[in-house]
């Protein structure tokens, strides 16, 4: 299938940005020494759907020179670096994404990356998975299984299981510790606040930062967001999360009171509408509002346009909203992942954990997938340890090993 990008010429950036993370991702680099040798994925086709910037070029070379045939989509218009694309055409992968695409086009190209007939999906957010189960359903037979990068993508491909309607295994990536633990954690806060400092260049010591859902990614922005000086709000609807952010130092309350004293809010739930007419009305003049989590649904923006008399970008990024009454209220990245429309996402030393878990999950779908059922499954933990050890020795980091003894003691009956 002939590559769908914005223009062959941007190759060389693209190859330099690749290049560049690959210096700080030894966890891929031992990946691809080892079974570029093997070629695993030989015969195999793979549609994998992501963020299309460098790190993830990186694990699609990996993953073609471990002998898969890849054919990559991006999972958000505004997160495509197109130099990026096009360095992965000259490198063999096609590519069906360019920065911007409308929906239209964003769903076309993932119809034509299907019609390629893969044997394993890589998904984030569950697209890939939506369109097969629901109107794809031809191609079900031929896919083995696949992955899923996000806890929005998890969720989905759970509640598929949970009602008897998934088709082939999956394996829950973002649940494995060397995923969860750092990229939602580290990636998430560090890459949310470079994404909202190099947008809107104001400073963060002494704001009311609004963090919603306390989840690891929330755990994440909350974390950065103290280290930078502000006063932090935690919104839940989870007991259990609300009494733990409590005793990490945040004040908990719900949105109907952070709104009207919020100076930045950060949304990470998953959920929609966590940010809506009532908060908007409520909320103080020039307020930023902007989203971490996987969908664009967490701020209604429709509900905001529809009580404002203006909406135009004042800055690359930045969308100011006008009430009547003279009020704006700004919004970030169109309400899309703030951390990638206006940045450059997860740092390449946490992703190079992450895209290890991706690769070690697809190969466990190859080597695995005529004993597995058609559910969710989380890698195995001596997979995790590994992925946790080869950093660990990049690192030049050493650790205590049991003994014998104190092993059999931990497991004794």
């Amino acid at each position: 299938m002939e590559s769908k990008i914005k223009d062959i010429k941007l190759a060389p950036s693209g190859h330099d940005k690749i290049n560049w993370v690959k210096n700080f991702m030894p966890v891929m680099k031992a990946v691809n020494d080892e079974y570029s040798v093997s070629k695993p994925f030989a015969g195999k086709r793979m549609v994998m759907t992501m963020h299309l910037e460098a790190k993830t070029a990186y694990l699609a070379l990996v993953l073609k020179n471990a002998g898969a045939e890849v054919i990559a989509t991006a999972s958000n218009p505004l997160s495509t670096q197109d130099d990026v694309c096009a360095a992965l055409v000259e490198e063999g992968v096609t590519v069906l994404a360019h920065h911007g695409c409308t929906m239209e086009e964003y769903d076309k190209y993932i119809d034509m990356a299907l019609d390629t007939e893969p044997d394993i999906i890589m998904d984030d957010g569950g697209d890939l998975i939506y369109r097969l189960h629901n109107d794809r359903r031809e191609l079900l037979p031929k896919i083995i299984g696949g992955s899923e990068e996000t806890t929005t993508g998890v969720l989905r491909d759970k509640a598929l299981e949970a009602a008897g309607k998934l088709e082939f295994p999956m394996m829950a990536a973002n649940d494995a510790y060397c995923k969860y633990l750092f990229d939602n954690r580290y990636g998430t806060g560090q890459s949310t606040w470079e994404g909202i400092m190099r947008a809107t260049n104001l400073v963060i010591s002494g704001k009311t930062v609004v963090i919603a859902g306390y989840g690891w990614c929330g755990k994440g922005g909350a974390m950065r967001a103290k280290g930078l000086g502000a006063n932090v709000i935690i919104t839940e609807v989870d007991p259990v999360k609300a009494i733990e952010a409590v005793f990490d130092g945040f004040r908990v309350m719900p949105m109907d009171e952070a709104a009207q004293i919020g100076d930045i809010f950060l949304t990470l739930t998953g959920d929609k509408d966590v940010i809506r007419e009532r908060h908007f009305a409520s909320m103080k003049n020039g307020a930023v509002m902007c989203n971490s989590g996987h969908f664009d649904v967490e701020i209604n923006i429709p509900e905001l346009q529809a009580m404002t008399e203006s909406r135009k970008q004042v800055k690359e990024g930045i969308e100011e909203f006008k009430f009547a009454d003279g009020k704006k209220l700004y919004l970030l990245g169109e309400g899309r992942l703030v951390n990638l429309a206006c940045g450059d996402g997860h740092p390449a030393e946490i992703m190079d954990l992450s895209w290890g878990v991706q690769f070690f999950s697809a190969l466990y779908i190859l080597e695995n997938h005529e004993k597995l059922e058609n559910k969710v499954y989380v890698l195995p933990e001596e997979i995790d340890q590994k992925i946790a050890k080869i950093k660990l020795a990049a690192m030049g980091i050493e650790i205590d090993e049991l003994t014998p003894e104190q092993y059999a003691y931990l497991h004794q009956c």
